[in-house]
């Protein structure tokens, strides 16, 4: 499967293209970064039981290190400009019915769970975007509170995201049913982390 892959995941290229798209997606949530982490670890798993080709696939520690940096510092490039927005952001956001509504859910989850919700909201649809920049436009947040929670949710679903691909390889073999099957576990991940999100806050 992954040998047509090859001028890709031999190198560094892998480690930048998987690095951009992660860093971006707070802004594109629709930019396939999970998927791409997800590859890259099949591949990974595809060349260890391969003698000799050790050096030619990624190596998963770095593949998580660098999906969790670049996923902390996308939060906070959004946290800061939702810092800096203001009033233009909360305009921009009340133009789309879905995006206001989901800032609006977000935020209330946040003011009742807190930091623990920044590493839910992490792995659901668009929830780390709306997250971070819900977190920015709250005057009461600072950065140094935000800043952890970022960064165990950036390696939560870095060792997630990382974990499916590699060890679905493993077990499933280096093919496309096992990357298919690794997505459909990070999407149902996102599912289970939405209807958390959206649960209304208990009563009482």
């Amino acid at each position: 499967m992954f040998e047509s892959m090859g001028p890709l995941t031999a190198g560094p290229w892998i480690y930048a293209v998987v690095a951009a798209s992660v860093l971006l997606d707070v802004f594109l949530p629709l930019l396939p970064s999970g998927v791409l982490v997800i590859a890259a670890a099949t591949a990974a798993a595809a060349g260890t039981g391969a003698a000799g080709q050790l050096h030619t696939v990624p190596d998963i520690v770095a593949l998580i290190a660098i999906a969790a940096t670049a996923s902390v510092l996308g939060d906070l490039a959004a946290f800061r400009l939702a810092r800096r927005g203001g009033v233009r952001l909360d305009r921009a956001l009340a133009r789309s019915r879905r995006l206001h509504a989901g800032q609006q859910s977000l935020g209330r989850a946040l003011a009742r769970g807190g930091g623990p919700l920044v590493v839910l909201a992490r792995f659901a649809p668009a929830g780390r975007s709306l997250m971070s920049l819900g977190a920015g436009a709250t005057t009461d947040r600072r950065t140094r509170d935000f800043l952890p929670w970022s960064a165990a949710a950036g390696v939560a679903w870095a060792c997630y995201s990382v974990g499916l691909g590699y060890f679905g390889g493993h077990w499933l073999g280096a093919n496309w049913l096992a990357t298919g099957i690794s997505v459909l576990a990070l999407l149902a991940a996102g599912a289970g982390a939405a209807y958390l999100l959206r649960r209304p806050a208990p009563t009482g």
